[in-house]
């Protein structure tokens, strides 16, 4: 149903991956803050124009949700709205960690129904459409079959993990990984790479929305921490909840630890 696309969506991750690239090497990368801790670089500008305008030519009648580009209500009103990241991972990229990525989102009445994530340095390609399961490299995955914390990974993020937010509930699992990128930390999840995603800190839809695809897709849980699934296209962006991604069995001992 969704499966025009999700060729698109690969396309134009892959494209986009191609421009960060050719900035990641570069000595000037033109670093502006949007904010406290909050970088942004000539990249997530260049990759996000080439986003838009492609993925508008080739579906002019949807809605657009990006991190770098001006919001509007317009995309309020539309029945299907990309949801994208352009460079999620910005301090990655500028640090030189392999661990950022583009992140594409289809959302219908609100669901997501294609995600797409691409790890440029990797060449690494998770994706989905709704209903046809999930893809990594072109081979079928599924999220980890683990059933207890203490056999598990988790990934987190470096800022949580650097203030000590995860120290608490080291003993209870395998291991604590930390990675930058939120999408990227879904796309492994999705994969089965590592066995839960969590975090405490509050997330926009463009870093979460591809991650939620193709961790469901995948077989296994995206929700909040009090088992709410997240509407999307919603006029206020930030979801505040504590989120987790991982299968059925790992959600529940995970919220019981973390609530």
């Amino acid at each position: 149903m969704f499966n025009e696309e999700l060729i698109s969506a690969k396309v134009a991750a892959r494209n986009a991956g191609k421009i960060l690239m050719n900035y990641y090497q570069s000595s000037d990368k033109k670093i502006e803050m949007k904010g406290l801790n909050n970088p942004v670089t000539i990249a997530d500008f260049k990759a996000d124009e080439y986003l838009f305008n492609f993925l508008s030519n080739e579906f002019p009648e949807y809605g657009w949700l990006s991190e770098e580009t001006v919001d509007t209500d317009e995309r309020l009103s539309k029945k299907r709205v990309w949801i994208v990241d352009p460079l999620d991972g910005t301090k990655e990229f500028i640090e030189g960690v392999p661990h950022f990525t583009v992140s594409i989102g289809l959302v219908e009445d609100g669901e997501p129904v294609v995600g797409v994530i691409y790890n440029p340095i990797r060449k690494e390609m998770f994706s989905c459409e709704k209903g046809k399961g999930v893809y990594f490299n072109g081979e079928k995955v599924h999220v980890s079959k683990k059933n207890s914390l203490i056999s598990s990974s988790i990934v987190v993020s470096r800022s949580e993990l650097k203030r000590n937010e995860w120290e608490p509930f080291r003993n209870q699992l395998k291991s604590i990984m930390p990675i930058g990128s939120v999408a990227y930390k879904l796309a492994l999840v999705s994969a089965g790479e590592h066995d839960i995603f969590a975090t405490v800190a509050p997330k926009n839809e463009w870093d979460i929305c591809a991650g939620d695809c193709l961790v469901t897709e995948a077989g296994g849980i995206f929700k909040t921490i009090n088992n709410k699934k997240i509407i999307y296209n919603q006029k206020k962006t930030l979801v505040t909840d504590t989120i987790i991604a991982t299968n059925l069995k790992l959600y529940e001992e995970i919220s019981d630890l973390l609530f």
